[in-house]
């Protein structure tokens, strides 16, 4: 086979550009079926990847057939003419240390997997058949259409798929935007049987139809040089068809004229008021080396003074707001302003509304700034050339994105990269974001070269310009077609999405996918000329200068090297971690620092008022930090179990100014009443949203409550929170200061000298608060956390109600409690999920149908062990879930038994592979260093270790294992069972606790007899659970429970 311009493969030499700090080698290839390809080589990867996007999506699903496209991107997983059985590629990922996904998006749909980098070849023909001979067996055809029902069932009650839905539906019929893509049992099943439809059959037109190579992309990531990845996407992916189909296109746009100018009042599930204003804009997508969208995104989207946010925070109107095009495609875009109203700022919408265009106003007055376009610029290209190593298979991913929107030298950057100001292109922008824009009550002869328009206010005029056909809108290329006064002809071009429980009884319309509650309001043209005409509140100007943008890349000679953290520093207050940076090379660090406070948690009044205390800090610092953040910068200030902690990452050069600014407030902290009312109130509705979690949340938070020995409940935190006021908090905040230790982690291209001097100044600091004289706790007060140590043979469950009735939807976590932190246990329990996990996904997903979200895990509660079950399901109540778990493993015990001995020392080895992975950057080594630190395990060679072990490992031990931790007649088996019942599932509730049933309730599901695919009867067992063993009270169940003994201050000699 030839290169470089031979019939079946030629190399494309452009020279793609990459980060200067990117070692890996890259070609663009294309095959002669007219598949492009970019290869990635990385020689020091241990993980390869790959990714194919399909340029075609949603939109091109047939009329009566929501759905089908998404629909066939599951299907292709299930088997192929040549590896027909069923799963067999999930299996053989699984077994090599792999996993793999997909999605469907508007115009394409993106598949992409990992797996150990030593089998990357069997992988890639195993993906390869995907395109090549998928079989969509009319079996897998008829089961797999509930998975998809399922995955749409999870997503009924989620505010994020309901509103994007609704802003489809109001809009043209005839456009795509206006489709529903994700599918259910009526549109893939239900529905296309009672028009006499075969789905299967439609699927197979469908596929053949469209997965065509030439519209295809592909990325292969491998650690074999270019020319061996080369061949081998050659041999793998030439047989792939190329019919010669092109890729549709779907122009014209989303909104026609009834679809502008209006307020879409909608009902939300959560509680809180959402206001998204929505602007038609011509797409960046067209532009993007000018990066227009990007530029007005940064400053409408600004946190600082003088920012639309900063105006709004101070009226005490709004929460949040973020700006920025969404819903973009080749042919049509949208900018949206989307702000998070308080319930103040709720009773001045319009005001609100009024001041985003006085901003935008702003920026057309002042011009297009050369300098604040250079200043984004450079952070742009500081990310791209410093940018960190990611694991490969979001890599890929990200980039067979690209693929299909920018030209090969493009493929990496993307339009991450402004490289041209043109005032030109954004002044065009700006104009298609105010409240009057020209709609075509004039009469122009439009040259038909042209594909797209656009207008400009400037000076009292109007000027109509004109992109040609293939050109950049806002380039030179753009030719003057109209002129006349700005005030002689004008629309409203945006439209308004406005999302409030308030508006429940007001609607008059309901969106049929989702059954979302809404109304449409015309918004008067006097409203929208009283918006044009407000005059512009002095307080919005443009942001100043960022001084947070490093200029020392310096990287620091590591000292003292070292492959682990090491305590550099401890007192009576504080002890410091410190881990040089000595692999990755990056002008970067981390910062972590746990404030253990004893008084922080000593009540739930205690627990929620420190938690508006770290609101408050990171409020009180937004508008200084806001800089930091857009430089690069990350903080963050959240409440733990113990107190408080601070994360600060990022490029070093001003990182520790940051550390200090942060520190600067907390001991300088003053409770203001009007912040204090608005952080209270946005706590207060995140705290009534846990309502409305999913229910596999909702298991894992009360296993959570069950098993951590001190936590409060969040119900308690409802219960205190209204009566609490700002004067408890100034009360309260000397409280939470008066005794401290901190535990201090920093790693990266900081000295010892720089860490050590921080760690002193920050004690220093909060001993000589001017508000507060901290001291040291005494050693009774030092943390802990102390999980509950089940009993042998405990068989316990806990069923409650789920806390949204609307949600159908149930839920069971089944877990196993194995033990505390033990190199042998940790490594036969980490073996058992591992060989367990792939049956679990293929039983209880694929062939019982049980629910979207099924499964298996290991579970790390501050270093005692376990695994758990997670499932969610319409099908069938926890009580059925959970009888389908037992049956699992008494026919997983049976199968492990069978295992040769080499599919054992194949698990043993995968295991070994994946505890070996390479951290790929300086936030995944800090994060496990991190964790272990706050475990009280301090295991940081805990890959060594485990490896060595897991290499001294037997088959033998392994079912012992199972036998006495997993095996359902162990007498010393520690179980303990979440059972979330749905709206559907009520009565079987009753039956789990015990209740008498009325004679009008309908009679429970019996739990089913438990069969094969095949229909071969595995158990008959329906074991009754004893009253004994149900939990009533999680309080009353926690002080009858041992405990672990805590690591974290334990008996470490680190803590002594």
């Amino acid at each position: 086979m030839g290169r470089g311009g031979s019939a079946e493969v030629v190399v494309d030499d452009t020279d793609v550009l990459k980060p200067r700090t990117d070692t890996r080698e890259y070609r663009c290839v294309g095959l002669g079926n007219a598949l492009q390809a970019l290869i990635i080589s990385d020689p020091d990867t241990d993980k390869a990847a790959a990714s194919m996007v399909v340029n075609v999506g949603s939109f091109s699903d047939p009329e009566g057939l929501e759905g089908l496209a998404h629909f066939l991107e599951h299907m292709l997983f299930f088997s192929s003419e040549k590896y027909p059985e069923e799963d067999s590629y999930s299996k053989y990922l699984t077994e090599h240390g792999g996993h793999s996904n997909a999605f469907t998006a508007a115009e394409h749909t993106n598949f992409h997997f990992d797996v150990s980098a030593d089998y990357l070849e069997e992988a890639l023909d195993r993906f390869a058949q995907f395109f090549i001979c998928p079989l969509l067996s009319a079996d897998a055809t008829s089961r797999e259409i509930n998975a998809v029902d399922s995955e749409n069932s999870k997503n009924l009650t989620m505010d994020m798929w309901r509103m994007n839905q609704l802003t489809k539906m109001v809009s043209s019929k005839d456009h795509p935007f206006h489709k529903f893509g994700t599918g259910n049992l009526d549109t893939l099943d239900i529905g296309p049987k009672k028009r006499g439809v075969d789905t299967r059959d439609e699927l197979v037109k469908f596929y053949t139809a469209n997965y065509s190579s030439n519209l295809m992309r592909l990325v292969v990531y491998g650690r074999e040089s270019v020319d061996e990845l080369t061949d081998l996407v050659h041999k793998k992916f030439s047989s792939i068809k190329n019919t010669g189909r092109k890729a549709e296109k779907f122009s014209g746009e989303p909104c026609l004229p009834e679809h502008l100018q209006i307020t879409v009042k909608a009902v939300p599930v959560r509680e809180g008021h959402n206001l998204e204003m929505m602007f038609p804009i011509t797409p960046e997508i067209q532009n993007y080396i000018a990066a227009p969208s990007r530029y007005l995104g940064h400053l409408i989207g600004h946190e600082a003074d003088g920012s639309l946010f900063a105006l709004l925070k101070k009226l005490g109107w709004a929460n949040s707001l973020s700006a920025g095009e969404i819903d973009s495609s080749l042919e049509y875009g949208f900018f949206m302003i989307a702000v998070e109203l308080t319930d103040i700022g709720q009773e001045h919408m319009e005001e609100v509304v009024s001041l985003t265009f006085q901003y935008i106003r702003v920026l057309q007055q002042q011009g297009v700034a050369e300098w604040m376009f250079e200043e984004v610029r450079a952070v742009c290209e500081m990310k791209f050339h410093f940018q960190d190593k990611r694991p490969p298979i979001n890599y890929v991913t990200d980039l067979a994105g690209n693929m299909l929107l920018y030209p090969p030298r493009d493929w990496l950057a993307g339009s991450s990269l402004p490289r041209r100001f043109d005032a030109e292109a954004v002044a065009g922008l700006i104009g298609q974001l105010t409240p009057e824009r020209v709609r075509c009550s004039f009469s122009v002869t439009f040259p038909l070269n042209y594909e797209s328009f656009y207008f400009v206010k400037s000076a009292g005029r109007t000027r109509l310009l004109g992109t040609p056909s293939g050109g950049c809108v806002g380039t030179q290329t753009d030719f003057f077609l109209y002129e006349c006064a700005a005030d002689s002809i004008r629309c409203s071009p945006f439209r308004i999405f406005w999302y409030s429980k308030q508006f429940e009884g007001k609607t008059s319309e309901r969106e049929p996918w989702y059954g979302t509650d809404y109304i449409i309001e015309r918004i008067e043209d006097n409203l929208v000329q009283e918006w044009s005409q407000a005059p512009t509140n002095e307080k919005l100007h443009l942001p100043m200068p960022n001084v947070f943008i490093p200029t020392d890349f310096t990287l620091r000679d590591p000292e003292p090297k070292g492959d682990h953290p090491f305590i550099l520093r401890k007192t009576h207050m504080s002890r410091l971690w410190f881990k040089p940076d000595t692999k990755f090379h990056t002008p970067k660090a981390c910062i972590q620092m746990q404030f253990n406070c004893p008084e922080s948690h000593f009540s739930p009044e205690a627990s929620v008022l420190t938690r508006i205390f770290t609101k408050l800090l990171v409020d009180y610092l937004n508008e200084y930090a806001y800089y930091a953040q857009v430089a690069g910068l990350n903080y963050s200030i959240v409440t733990t179990g113990t107190g408080f902690q601070v994360s600060v990452s990022g490029y070093h050069h001003k990182l520790i100014t940051l550390v200090e600014k942060i520190i600067d407030k907390v001991v300088n902290f003053e409770v203001e009443e009007e912040r204090f009312s608005v952080i209270k109130e946005k706590v207060m509705k995140d705290y009534l949203n846990f309502r409305f979690q999913q229910p596999y949340q909702q298991v894992m938070y009360n296993c959570s409550m069950l098993l951590e020995h001190k936590r409060w409940h969040i119900n308690e935190f409802i219960e205190v929170l209204p009566s609490l006021e700002a004067r408890d908090l100034t009360a309260f905040f000397p409280r939470i200061l008066s005794r401290v230790f901190f535990e201090c982690f920093i790693a990266g291209n900081l000295t010892s000298s720089e860490a050590e001097g921080l760690v002193e100044q920050i004690e220093n600091t909060l001993s000589d608060g001017p508000l507060v004289k901290a001291k040291p706790p005494f050693q009774s007060q030092h943390s802990e956390q102390r999980i509950l140590k089940l009993r042998p043979g405990a068989d316990w469950y806990y069923p409650i109600a789920g806390t949204n009735p609307q949600d159908d939807n149930s839920a069971l976590q089944t877990y196993f409690q194995v033990g505390q932190d033990n190199t042998h246990m940790n490594v036969l329990l980490e073996l058992f999920v591992l060989a367990a996990k792939r049956e679990v996904f293929h039983q209880l997903r694929t062939v019982e149908q049980l629910g979207y979200v099924v499964f298996l895990m290991s579970k790390n509660d501050y270093g005692v062990r376990g695994t758990h079950f997670i499932i969610q399901s319409t099908a069938k109540d926890p009580r059925g879930l959970e009888e389908r778990v037992e049956v699992f493993l008494e026919q997983f015990e049976k199968d492990l038994q069978k295992m040769s001995d080499e599919d054992f020392k194949k698990n043993v080895d995968t295991l070994v592979e994946i505890k070996l992975e390479k951290h790929k950057n300086l936030w995944e080594e800090s994060r496990f260093y991190w964790g272990e630190i706050e475990d009280g395990t301090l295991t940081f060679d805990r890959p060594q270790v485990e490896v060595a072990a897991l290499k001294k490992v037997s088959k033998e031990e392994l079912l012992d294992f199972v036998a006495q931790n997993i095996a359902r007649n162990s007498p010393n088996r520690r179980k303990l069972s979440i059972q979330v019942y749905g709206g559907q599932h009520l009565v079987e509730l009753k039956s789990a606790m015990g209740e008498p049933l009325q004679d009008d309730d309908p009679k429970p599901a019996a739990v089913e007899v438990a069969t094969q695919g095949d229909g071969a009867i595995l158990d008959s067992k329906a074991l009754p659970r004893a009253a004994a063993d149900r939990i009533e009270n999680i309080y009353t169940f926690k002080r009858s429970q041992e405990l672990h003994e805590s690591l974290r201050g334990g008996k470490h000699p680190a803590f002594a």
